[in-house]
């Protein structure tokens, strides 16, 4: 019989269920309630809310906790004020709204004194809040009565409303014929079906050779057909031969032989025909039922996209209102279904791409204002379904734009362009460039955004997933970014090829095109092969080079065979030994032993049971770029791109605090800078003109000279205006971060945010 802890237990864990269902249903009703207007819509939402808390507040009564039970009671007491209408709206209030529902899911994933805390806070707030009195008074209303074992063993979860929520985000509905089973369950059954998808593809390896065994007997039956009137012949004539001592020859044994020999071969390729068709029928319904399983798993595993929507809409509130943006996030296309694991992996990109459009993408008020702007800024996430079996997400703005200019400037400062190559690049060449690593659009570095590392990750984490990001941008009117992806993960089209005598599978999106093209067709551009395709000059390196095989192609070769490869707006070449076919291909991982192969992103088994590995053509590109094609010309050991390691710069920090410019010191001279300190800014602005520095890091509020005050001495002195300074400092609010960009300051780190990774970063993003 079960024991009351392991009723608890599992009633817990079914509330646990029920609850993010919920807070969910709370969080995107309170943003819906927020941004409406209407009195109809406000009432509806605002008796739906009620609702949900009052539901969640009889579900944590029944599994003994008091605490999430007394702050739903709050809740739900504002709300019932509001429908009387002696509560009004307001952003404070929103905010408290939010942070109980933050509190509540925070207390479910740790029970911890702190969290206890923040609900009781939060309770005597609300409590405040609709008696007016202290927050002492109603202290004795967080403490509930707690129900002893006996009330809860005969407790049970409530049933779910049959209402939908209110809110911009459509949210599948829960039948009686809903069964929860565990992803990890569903995750084996969909291995499990995908593994038919090998036993289809070793069918059909059988198969082929079957044909081949009949084509070989039509051979036989040709060839036989064209001997049989001269065997038939000779048999004939041989009756009658004589020998010399005049007795007569007999052959009768070996042309019975014969006779025989004739009809078992084709009584033999009859069988064989007769197998022929017999497999070809088995494998037609096996593929059948595998590709149907197959499908049908897949479609288990897929979710609609709108289960990642919620956290969004609450960020770019977050976001905007701390920045002092009014900001409008637009939901589209939630229903879109597209594999978990896909859906998983996106959603930290997606979150960094919305909020990059809310730190600095959009303007703030004032700017939009004077350029004849909505006051609001729009931040769109639409998803879609397109051909090809592929999803794609748009996530757009209607800010000012990207500064290409900027751009050039970081890429030349970088040493990713010369100044030259950057006066010549066209703009969305030069847009392309914020997705290298080092460079970003913001004019400020801050914990958030600025230090051009995280769309560089974006796109890898794209491309990895077998996917593509492209850009576009228009001065005053906005940026877009779109990203296209598969459906799923479990199987693709690939393209196997060979290299020095081994096997590989390439992604046959990432295939462009196949070719060949004439040995002396291959040039050296800068001690680099390259070859001219459709008047783009493209790199060009050895497959079996970039994957470190031993055997070598034939240099001799009058032809090479090449393979064009694309991933994003990149594009290079490949020279192969063998185009063999294109196939469909199950993706298998590679193991916790080989978790992260450079090169490689997976391997599959083929229709004759060998693993052929899976390339990674994210990495091919990066490891490309130092490739060279045996036979053209190899490179000297006195080649100009061999550089001495550079030394590292030096730094001056302007602190007040011993104990704050000894922790900073110690950190920057643990990574190998030189470091000097200055105890303000007078002292260090002295420094300044009598010694050479690569970067200022400088605290705010400072005797004698403040660190707004040193930036801007430095910005105004010709000699020292390129010098990088970097703000830290405890001051947070919108307008010192204002304060410290119209200085001049490079990056502005908050103390309370403060991380020694996050700080060397900067520095060495910025120098």
């Amino acid at each position: 019989m079960m024991n009351e802890e392991e009723l608890l237990r599992k009633l817990r864990d079914a509330f646990k269920s029920e609850s993010e269902e919920r807070l969910a249903n709370l969080s995107a009703g309170l943003l819906e309630l927020e941004k409406t207007s209407a009195p109809d819509q406000r009432h509806s939402l605002i008796e739906t809310i009620f609702r949900e808390a009052h539901s969640l507040k009889g579900a944590a009564r029944a599994v003994n906790l008091a605490e999430i039970e007394t702050l739903c009671q709050a809740v739900e007491g504002i709300f019932a004020e509001m429908k009387r209408g002696e509560t009004l709206l307001s952003p404070g209030l929103f905010d408290s709204l939010h942070d109980a529902v933050e509190a509540i899911k925070n207390f479910l994933a740790d029970q911890s004194p702190e969290n206890k805390g923040k609900i009781g806070d939060l309770v005597c707030e609300f409590e405040e809040l609709k008696t007016g009195g202290k927050p002492e008074q109603t202290a004795g209303r967080v403490k509930r009565s707690v129900p002893d074992s006996h009330e809860l063993s005969g407790s049970g979860l409530p049933p779910s409303p049959s209402f939908s929520p209110c809110s911009s985000v459509k949210k599948p509905q829960v039948s009686s014929e809903t069964l929860k089973i565990p992803i990890s369950k569903l995750d084996k059954l969909l291995l499990e079906a995908e593994e038919l998808s090998s036993l289809k593809l070793a069918g059909s390896q059988h198969l082929l050779g079957l044909r081949n065994a009949v084509q070989s007997f039509e051979i036989w039956k040709k060839q036989w057909s064209r001997a049989e009137p001269e065997y038939r012949l000779l048999r004939n004539r041989m009756r009658s031969e004589v020998s010399s001592d005049g007795k007569i020859l007999s052959l009768s044994n070996l042309t019975a032989f014969l006779d025989w020999n004739q009809e078992y071969v084709r009584s033999l390729g009859q069988e064989i025909k007769r197998m022929k068709k017999a497999m070809e029928q088995d494998q037609r319904m096996l593929s059948r039922m595998a590709d149907d399983l197959t499908d049908d798993m897949k479609k288990i595993m897929m979710l609609p996209f709108s289960t990642i929507f919620d956290v969004f809409s609450k960020m770019v509130r977050d976001i905007s209102r701390s920045q002092g943006k009014d900001a409008e996030l637009i939901l589209e296309g939630g229903e879109t279904e597209i594999d978990r694991r896909i859906l998983e992996e996106m959603k930290d990109p997606v979150m960094h791409l919305l909020r990059n459009a809310a730190d600095h993408g959009l303007e703030e008020a004032g700017i939009r204002i004077k350029s004849r702007k909505p006051e609001r800024g729009i931040i769109k996430l639409a998803v879609s379904r397109i051909e090809g079996g592929k999803v794609e997400i748009l996530i757009s703005d209607d800010g000012g734009g990207v500064d290409i200019a900027r751009i050039k400037e970081e890429a030349v400062k970088a040493g990713i362009l010369s100044q030259g190559e950057a006066e010549i690049i066209n703009g969305q060449e030069a847009l392309s460039l914020i997705l290298r690593s080092g460079i970003s659009s913001s004019n400020i570095i801050t914990e958030l955004s600025g230090r051009g590392i995280g769309l560089a990750i974006v796109q890898e984490k794209v491309e990895k997933l077998g996917g593509f990001m492209s850009i576009e941008t228009e001065a005053g009117k906005g940026t877009s970014f779109r990203i296209r992806l598969p459906l799923t993960l479990a199987t693709f089209r690939g393209v196997l090829v060979k290299a020095a005598d081994q096997l590989f599978v390439v992604p046959a999106s990432q295939v462009e095109r196949v070719l060949k093209i004439p040995r002396d067709e291959v040039q050296t551009v800068e001690n680099r092969t390259t070859v001219l395709l459709n008047g783009q000059v493209l790199p060009l390196a050895e497959l079996a080079d970039m994957l470190k095989s031993e055997e070598s192609e034939g240099d001799n070769e009058e032809f090479l065979t090449l393979m064009i490869l694309v991933t994003g707006q990149k594009r290079a070449a490949f020279r192969v030994s063998e185009v063999l076919c294109e196939q469909e291909v199950l993706v298998k991982n590679l193991g916790l032993q080989l978790s992260r192969v450079a090169n490689i992103a997976g391997a599959t088994i083929l229709g004759n049971g060998k693993a052929v590995p899976i390339l990674n053509v994210h990495d091919l590109m990066k490891t490309q770029s130092g490739g060279r094609i045996r036979g053209i010309r190899e490179g000297s050991p006195d080649d100009p791109q061999i550089s001495v390691k550079p030394k590292k710069p030096s730094v001056l920090i302007a602190e007040d605090s011993i104990t704050s410019r000894t922790l900073i010191k110690n950190i920057l001279q643990a990574s190998g800078y030189e470091v000097k300190t200055a105890v303000d800014g007078q002292d260090a602005y002295t420094l300044l003109k009598s010694e050479t520095f690569d970067a200022v890091v400088s605290d705010v509020e400072m005797p004698r000279m403040n660190g707004f005050e040193l930036t801007e001495k430095i910005r105004s002195n010709e000699k020292l205006a390129d010098i990088p300074v970097i703000l830290v400092t405890s001051l947070d609010s919108r307008e010192d971060r204002e304060r410290g960009i119209d200085a001049g300051a490079d990056a502005y780190i908050v103390k309370s945010n403060f991380d020694q990774s996050n700080l060397l970063e900067v520095i060495g993003r910025l120098v």
